[in-house]
């Protein structure tokens, strides 16, 4: 998390890109009414996530390679339960998205990534590629 919080502080010039491994998926879309579906169940996803400050960009290296250029850097949300990490997003499809990474520090450092679009959401569970 300390790494996440500094390589994100540091100039982005001198960013080195933060790779995430990913262990699990899961998902929710909108009903007609407005409100949310349940998550899904997780299911396994074996799938690298790539920030890369200095080309403002996120790749999520799935079966269909999905890019995310980041428009804008939100204000990074530090609590004693959790750390979060906001990105505003355009897709390699023109659509608008919001991208969250999440450190729930009371859940021992679990660590997920939050892909929102305004009909569907996806969360990743994901660690650190050493």
């Amino acid at each position: 998390m300390f790494l996440l919080v500094f390589g994100l502080s540091i100039q982005k010039s001198d960013a080195q890109p933060i790779r995430f491994k990913t262990s699990s998926v899961s998902f929710t879309d909108k009903n007609n009414d407005g409100t949310w579906n349940e998550w899904s169940d997780f299911v396994d996803a074996n799938v690298l996530i790539t920030l890369d400050a200095k080309k403002d960009l996120i790749t999520v290296n799935s079966a269909e390679v999905q890019s995310f250029k980041i428009s804008a850097y939100g204000e990074i949300e530090d609590t004693a339960e959790v750390n979060i990490v906001p990105f505003e997003c355009v897709d390699n499809k023109f659509s608008k998205c919001k991208i969250f990474i999440i450190t729930k520090k009371t859940e021992n450092n679990r660590m997920q990534i939050y892909i929102n679009y305004n009909e569907v959401k996806f969360v990743y569970n994901v660690y650190n590629e050493k």
